[in-house]
């Protein structure tokens, strides 16, 4: 006889999320091993004595490693994805009934500890992973991916000369009938310093940004993302970014030019353990086929 299933909610249930998740399952194994109490006094002075209570530390942290694991980088899908997943409510710690943080309170947090804090759970985590004896340190594969800044190209500004500034550039510079003096988008604050703001480049070097400006005239429109009106005829040592001033201009080989960092990590390659992870400026550095 054929079945049909028909659905209706319970008003009481009889239900413990311990017991729906599978012993052999990821984050109920990561869970029995992963242990950052230690963040209660780490990041104890970050917090005052009174009003509301904050995110859990331990949680905040443990919601940061879902997001890595998950290749989620958006808060408020990451709190989506959690709502939906037993095994991840399990993980942190929290029940079908209760309400997972506000994924602003994420980015709230994300902004008050420093890095130091950041770095401490790094450094306690892969302590953790030499004693259970996953890292060899016998070779470390190294690599590094241009990764894209928080800043928009249309909000590059002008470089200023120690002499006249439109005087100077114009002598160097190619404009395009889309550049102007001005910014495409103003940028609702500078946060760059006096030195970010000077043109450092020599004569030399400006003359070859002049060349290569000449060139890109020509090819850079072929380009996928080149319509974007910042993406044309600039360089680093003309052009900074007001709003991420550690941010620089790259490109790789048929891709539009953007504001970027880069990224470098090193792996362990006996249980593929991230060892150690930095971000550098864009510019200067010429790897992974990133031409900059």
């Amino acid at each position: 006889m054929q079945g049909k299933k028909t659905y209706q909610e319970k008003l009481f249930n009889s239900f413990r999320l311990s017991e729906r998740v599978p012993q052999d399952n990821f984050y109920r194994l990561l869970k029995g091993v992963l242990d950052l109490n230690f963040l209660y006094v780490q990041t104890k002075s970050y917090y005052g004595d009174s009003g509301q209570k904050s995110i859990d530390p331990v949680v905040f942290f443990k919601l940061c490693l879902v997001g890595y694991l998950e290749n989620i980088i958006s808060d408020r899908k990451l709190i989506q994805h959690c709502s939906m997943r037993l095994d991840i409510l399990y993980f942190i710690d929290y029940d079908l009934d209760e309400e997972l943080p506000w994924h602003s309170t994420i980015s709230r947090t994300r902004q008050l500890f420093p890095e130091s804090v950041f770095e401490e759970v790094f450094t306690k985590v892969l302590s953790m992973c030499i004693e259970k004896g996953m890292v060899s340190g016998h070779t470390q594969a190294i690599d590094s991916a241009p990764i894209k800044a928080n800043a928009s190209m249309d909000t590059l500004e002008l470089k200023v000369p120690e002499e006249d500034l439109q005087a100077h550039l114009r002598k160097v510079r190619v404009f395009s009938s889309m550049d102007k003096e001005t910014p495409h988008r103003k940028s609702k604050g500078d946060k760059s310093d006096r030195g970010q703001r000077i043109v450092t480049a020599s004569k030399k070097e400006l003359g070859a940004i002049q060349s290569r400006n000449k060139k890109w005239s020509t090819d850079q429109d072929q380009r996928p993302g080149s319509g974007n009106k910042g993406s044309k005829y600039t360089s680093n040592k003309t052009h900074y970014s007001p709003t991420d001033p550690d941010a620089r201009i790259s490109v790789k080989p048929g891709k539009a030019r953007k504001l970027n960092y880069l990224s470098q990590l090193s792996v362990d390659t006996a249980s593929h353990v991230i060892t150690d992870i930095r971000a550098y400026h864009a510019d200067g550095r010429t790897i992974n086929n990133c031409q900059i």
